[in-house]
């Protein structure tokens, strides 16, 4: 395994774990830990930054650039994650089970046409 592909896999699962449980601490009323999750999440989405530089420097990549058709693949990604997220405050708050297992896999679906967008992405740069 490459340098770049362990210090990725760690910072990037170590952030996700953090935001993961900053926002669960931050969403649960029965925790009452408002303000410490959204400053774990927040740090959790910090050490991301942190791995997108880090990985943009051991990898040589140089500066982003932006195109009009990566702006459309970030927004397209948000937008998916706020389908997925909100098929789960669905299923699991809100007490809509079936409604929100529908809008989950609408998510889950959004989310897995990333894929090929971001393989057509890098082969159109080589």
């Amino acid at each position: 395994m490459e340098k770049k592909s362990i210090v990725n896999l760690f910072m990037g699962t170590f952030s996700g774990v953090l935001f993961a449980i900053g926002m669960c601490m931050s969403m649960v009323p029965l925790f009452h830990l408002q303000l410490a999750g959204i400053v774990i999440g927040s740090i959790g989405l910090l050490i991301g930054l942190v791995q997108l530089i880090v990985h943009r420097w051991i990898a040589n990549g140089g500066r982003f650039k932006l195109t009009f058709k990566s702006v459309l693949v970030g927004l397209f990604s948000v937008i998916a994650l706020i389908v997925f997220g909100a098929g789960m405050v669905m299923t699991m708050i809100w007490g809509t089970f079936l409604l929100g297992v529908g809008v989950g896999i609408l998510g889950m679906v959004m989310l897995l046409s990333l894929i090929p967008m971001f393989k057509n992405s890098n082969r159109s740069k080589a």
